[in-house]
């Protein structure tokens, strides 16, 4: 029903072939995709062939917030003037299919901020009125921000998931609906953007300390000093830490993973797995 855009720089997207992760404990695909799905990360809404009245990179429009239902679907509160919102209420019985487009960034400053895209396409609909009030709570929950911008009137449309795929710092894989259905978010997705920018802030020094415990690329960049070491990413099972510009060179870098113990499930277990991080390094 759609293809994704040009891999990533360093991804095996295009030959089918995930990277080789050193330990097998990870997020799934399935889950990537949900977490991605229930953030608030940018996201385009396209409805192939359909063109938009005038040329935009959020194709149809672009969802001001989204959840996902029990059943997989997709809940995308959009502008009700937007294409993608008139292309649904005028369908009439007719099936619209539509892609969105997820583009996580890191929210630190480092080299090759992209940090994944993730592709959901299916059927889009507009929620029935019997519905709309169950779909605005779970809305609600997902983001409990306050209303959008005054002034705009708001349709909430349904994406029924039929593919799903995911392109990431941990490879490129489709992903099948009823999976998807089944994936939980991860529980640090919610506090990601805050913990990874305290980390840069406050724990460069400790961060860059890591790089001894990962091997030899890890032994050079300990015994080279200085550069960067940039916190890119954190899942209840670990954290990914980009090193850049090692012993006072320039662009190069390399990422590493550091597994914790066990999963953690809130930020007090992630304070805990993480203090065991820095002390292991420093041993």
């Amino acid at each position: 029903m759609f293809r994704p855009g040009n891999p990533l720089p360093g991804t095996d997207a295009g030959r089918g072939q995930p990277r080789p992760v050193a330990d097998a404990r990870q997020p799934s695909a399935a889950e990537r995709v949900r977490t991605l799905a229930e953030s608030s990360v940018s996201a385009a809404l396209t409805v192939p062939g359909a063109r938009p009245p005038e040329p935009s990179p959020l194709g149809h429009g672009s969802p001001e917030a989204r959840a996902v239902t029990q059943d997989g679907d997709v809940v995308l509160l959009v502008p009700a003037a937007s294409p993608a919102a008139q292309l649904a209420v005028h369908a009439q019985g007719d099936e619209v299919t539509a892609v969105m487009e997820i583009t996580d960034v890191a929210p630190v400053a480092v080299p090759h901020r992209v940090r994944g895209r993730a592709w959901l396409s299916g059927w889009l609909t507009a929620v029935p009125e019997a519905e709309r009030p169950e779909c605005a709570r779970l809305i609600a929950a997902r983001h409990p921000y306050g209303p959008p911008a005054a002034g705009t009137a708001w349709l909430l449309l349904r994406l029924e998931v039929g593919e799903a795929y995911v392109d990431d710092l941990w490879g490129a894989e489709a992903v099948e609906p009823d999976d998807f259905a089944a994936a939980v978010p991860d529980p640090l997705a919610p506090h990601e953007t805050e913990l990874l920018q305290h980390l840069a802030a406050a724990h460069e020094d400790q961060l860059r300390g890591l790089c001894g415990l990962v091997g030899e690329p890890g032994a050079r960049c300990a015994a080279a000093g200085g550069g960067r070491a940039v916190p890119l990413a954190m899942d209840r099972h670990g954290v990914r830490v980009r090193f850049c510009d090692v012993g006072g060179g320039s662009g190069d870098c390399f990422d590493a993973r550091f597994e914790f113990p066990e999963p953690v499930g809130d930020v007090a277990q992630l304070r805990r797995a993480m203090r065991l991080l820095f002390e292991a390094a420093a041993g």
